[in-house]
Formats: structure tokens, sequence, C-alpha cells
């Protein structure tokens, strides 16, 4: 069965980190998000109302310091997911499990759960893990060979779709588990869930290449992503025989005016940025992570503080539009939006963005 997210049809949009305190804005203003469950519902709602796709929670476990303690405050992805499923009728929501924190057995019952109480509507973002600091509040170290937690995310992702699709027991003798008579009941409402993998190393558009559905993926912008596109899919082509998509991440500043949105802009990403948390997620990611390039992480400071590190779409409605537009055009099939207050800009978003992406013919008409 084809799930609708994962249809072909126009170009997808997701809401991305909404489940975090400041969502992805490194920013010290005080109309920055929640991220609590009474906003989360709400916007889980509006988003089931206004017709875009899907939301993608985010696992934090300990935040990045700073004035604010970025990501201090983060609800678990796979509960939210569960919740936000029996309050919507057609979005769906991924749960981002880290493979090194979380047991396969465990993690296949909870997914097949949620998916029963969304009735089809679930999907799984598998990450590897970087962040070194939550390695170390686990108590588990972390592979300094990138290569190894890719292994070990490969067998924990076999271990989870074996549950899934066999019936009856089996046991599972590899190099990270050793498990015995393993069964899983209920399986997943429809087949298994979509599978999303959050990577951007060489190592995690591999791992994307042969499992996922998604590939998300940071780019610099439509131009250097439209070639990132096309090796994530030929290699899934060639080397797997799949085809896949490939989504991206944004963060959006939409204003009637063009003064107005840079205006904005500047008020909450430098004005009023929280520059320490902002230099301790760039020094964390440079140390332990490959998801950007050194000249990304040499650059992109002010983006780090907009929207960590992800695309800028800034501008009148038209401007976003047309912004988007570039990435379908490079062959993504879909990207992520967050906001600073993500309830009062997707509504107006939706109003003003959403008509003219469907007149572009990239959505179909709501």
């Amino acid at each position: 069965m084809t799930k609708a997210i994962a249809d072909g049809k126009g170009f997808k949009l997701g809401l991305f980190s909404a489940n975090c305190s400041s969502g992805l804005a490194v920013t010290k203003v005080p109309e920055r998000w929640t991220g609590s469950w009474e906003d989360n519902l709400r916007l889980a709602k509006l988003a089931d109302d206004t017709g875009i796709d899907f939301m993608l929670p985010i696992a934090r476990w300990i935040g990045y310091g700073g004035e604010t303690n970025f990501h201090e405050g983060v609800l678990d992805p796979t509960a939210l997911a569960a919740g936000l499923l029996a309050h919507t009728r057609r979005l769906f929501v991924f749960s981002t499990v880290h493979t090194a924190f979380n047991h396969p057995i465990v993690v296949a019952k909870q997914l097949a759960t949620v998916d029963q109480i969304g009735q089809g509507r679930a999907g799984v973002n598998i990450v590897a893990g970087w962040n070194k600091p939550e390695y170390d509040t686990f108590g588990v170290d972390l592979p300094e060979n990138h290569d190894d937690r890719y292994a070990l995310a490969q067998e924990w992702w076999d271990v989870v779709r074996k549950i899934w699709t066999t019936p009856g027991a089996f046991d599972h003798q590899g190099r990270f588990f050793q498990l015995q008579h393993v069964e899983g009941l209920p399986k997943p409402y429809a087949g298994p869930p979509p599978v999303l993998n959050a990577g951007s190393s060489d190592q995690g558009r591999a791992f994307a290449a042969r499992n996922a559905d998604f590939a998300f993926t940071i780019v610099g912008g439509p131009e250097d992503g439209k070639e990132i596109v096309r090796r994530v899919r030929d290699q899934a082509r060639q080397h797997y025989g799949r085809a896949m998509g490939v989504f991206t991440l944004g963060h959006v500043v939409c204003r009637p005016t063009r003064a107005e949105a840079e205006e904005y802009l500047h008020y909450y990403a430098d004005e009023n940025a929280d520059w320490d948390a902002v230099d301790n997620l760039m020094r964390l990611q440079g140390l332990h992570a490959k998801s950007f390039t050194e000249e990304m992480l040499r650059t992109f400071r002010a983006r780090f503080a907009a929207g960590h590190g992800s695309c800028p779409l800034i501008g009148t409605p038209d401007m976003v539009a047309e912004q988007i537009e570039r990435f379908h055009h490079a062959g993504f099939g879909g990207m992520t939006l967050s906001f600073v207050d993500y309830l009062t800009e997707l509504d107006y978003f939706a109003q003003e963005v959403l008509p003219r992406l469907e007149a572009k013919g990239l959505r179909p008409s709501a």
C-alpha cells in the first residue's frame, strides 16, 4: 500500500522541530515557540485543516546552553506522535528515533502501536546519532568511526523491519544485537510505516538510499541541492533498485513586504540571537557530525541563529512561494518549514503562500 506521504503527488510540506522549545530559532525573543503539548496540539490541528502534509518532531535529551539553554524543553517524539495522530484526520507524524539509545524490539512495538492509532499515518525518522554530550548522558560511547554508527543503524533497522514483516518468532544473531524468540504483534496498520533518514554525511545518504522512502538532508540551497538529489536518487536506483524522494529543511519569515520580513529576521536572529547557544551548537556539529561541510560551518553562523543552519525562505508570500518552487525544480520532493511562532506564522503562510503554490501546480488544490 502506498502511503499518501509517499504517493509522489505534489511538493510535500512539513513542520520541523515544533516539539522543541524555540523550534529551530536560536533566539531570545519573548514570542519564541514554547514547544508545549498544548501548542503542538493546536498546531497539528491547524496543519491538518490547512493541508500541511506532515510533522517531524526531533529527539533531544539535553539543551545547548546559552542564555536560553536552546532545546531545553523537548517533548518525546514517539509519545507526541501518538497524541497528535489521535486528534487529526489526514496529517502524517514521523517519530525521530536514535538507534544508539533505543532498543529495536521496544521501538518496533511503540511505532506499530502509534501507527494503529493513526490508522497508517505514522512514519519513522531513523537517526544514527552525532551529539557526543547526549551519548555521555546515556553512558554510551560515541563510535569514532562514522561507518560504525551506520552499521549499528542498519542492523537496528533490519531487526525492526523483520519484526513488522515476520509472522511468528525468530532469532537474530548479529554484530550489535543477539536476540532470541523475537515476535511482534500488532503489526503496523497497513504495512511498514514510511521511512525518513536524517543524514547529510556520505554514510547517511548511503543509508537513506538503501532503506528510506525519503532522504532528509541539509543543503546550501536549491543550486547545490540539485546535484545532491541526483546523486542520492541515482545511488538508490543503481545500487538497490529503489526509487526514493529527497527532502530538505528551511526556516520561514513571511510578511506582506520584503522590508518587514527582513526587519523581523534581523530582530530575532541578529539583535536577539542566543549567540552562546549558536556557537555551542556549531562547535558540536563541527566536532561530531558530518551534516555540514567545513565551508558551511565557516559561513552559516547567521543561518544557525535563524534556523539551525537550514535554508532561509524570507520575504513576501510571492517571494517565499518562488523560493520553494526553486527547490521543486531542483528535484526535491518536499521540505520542512520552521517559524519563530509556528501557530501565528503558519496561519499566514497557509492563507497566502499555499494558494500561490497551488496556482504554480506544485501542490494539489486544497
